[in-house]
């Protein structure tokens, strides 16, 4: 297994698979899962000539249960940390859900400025602010993340499995075809990291304002989402995101739930390939 440790000793669990000389795709995970998320990606790219490398957060997967750390600017130091090692150049970085917050932050504060990235994409991501704030009026109640925290809380076991069987895949919604096994990796994946990581990165993906980052991203962005995403509402996610970046390209995906990249890969593969090789 490859790990490598963080300037504060926090292991981080990683994944290098392909040609090294070919050019690197790197995936960012979102909460509470872990690398595993992106399986089909990962297989798809490196089925197409590429590199690809994966993380798990800190506290998130096989990565060390720090208590320490989990916010958004140690998620993308963390992130960083991996490409140093690697020396992955010519990049390209694409994050889903909170991965999409953990790469805006890297690409605006590691990636552009030390010349690592070449284009990012943002896949149902957090940003710019999921909060409702008198800044941003259309954002989600703190009441909502409350009563996250609260289930994880009482009981994260129950919490994950409502989640995963519920709004995450749309497998809650009227004709929608429920995949148990689905189901159950999600769970697993969640289950494996630490319940303070997942507790404390509710915050961290609810209530980081990342508008300077997206901002600060000059390298072509695409950003992907569906329409019927109930966890990322992309009203305030997707169209926000298109209006703050300076190079960028937006991706509507009608009746697609926010785990679309499982549920829809067969779609969501080739128009990601599209865009890096463009």
């Amino acid at each position: 297994m490859t790990y490598l440790t963080t300037s504060d000793g926090t292991e981080i669990y990683y994944k290098d698979w392909g040609p090294k000389d070919a050019q690197p795709i790197v995936f960012h995970h979102g909460w509470p899962l872990s690398s595993d998320d992106w399986d089909a990606q990962m297989l798809f790219f490196l089925a197409n000539g590429h590199r690809v490398v994966a993380h798990d957060r800190r506290g998130h997967g096989r990565s060390s249960q720090t208590d320490i750390g989990h916010d958004m600017d140690h998620y993308a130091a963390d992130a960083s940390a991996v490409a140093e090692h690697l020396d992955l150049r010519n990049a390209v970085h694409i994050g889903h859900s909170t991965g999409g917050g953990e790469v805006a932050r890297y690409v605006a504060q590691y990636g552009q400025p030390q010349g690592r990235v070449a284009k990012a994409v943002l896949v149902s991501a957090v940003p710019p602010l999921m909060l409702k704030t008198d800044a941003n009026p259309d954002g989600t109640p703190i009441e909502v993340f409350d009563g996250f925290r609260s289930a994880l809380a009482a009981n994260r076991a129950e919490f994950f499995q409502a989640v995963a069987s519920g709004p995450f895949y749309g497998f809650n919604r009227p004709g929608a075809a429920v995949s148990e096994a689905v189901i159950r990796n999600w769970w697993r994946q969640g289950m494996m990291g630490s319940a303070l990581a997942h507790y404390e990165g509710i915050r961290a993906f609810s209530e980081t304002d990342q508008t300077a980052d997206l901002n600060a991203i000059i390298v072509p962005t695409l950003v992907m989402q569906g329409d019927d995403d109930q966890v990322v509402p992309y009203r305030d996610a997707a169209l926000k995101q298109i209006e703050l970046l300076k190079n960028g390209t937006l991706k509507i995906y009608p009746g697609y739930p926010h785990g679309m990249l499982t549920t829809h890969a067969d779609v969501i593969n080739p128009d990601l390939l599209a865009f890096v090789r463009a």
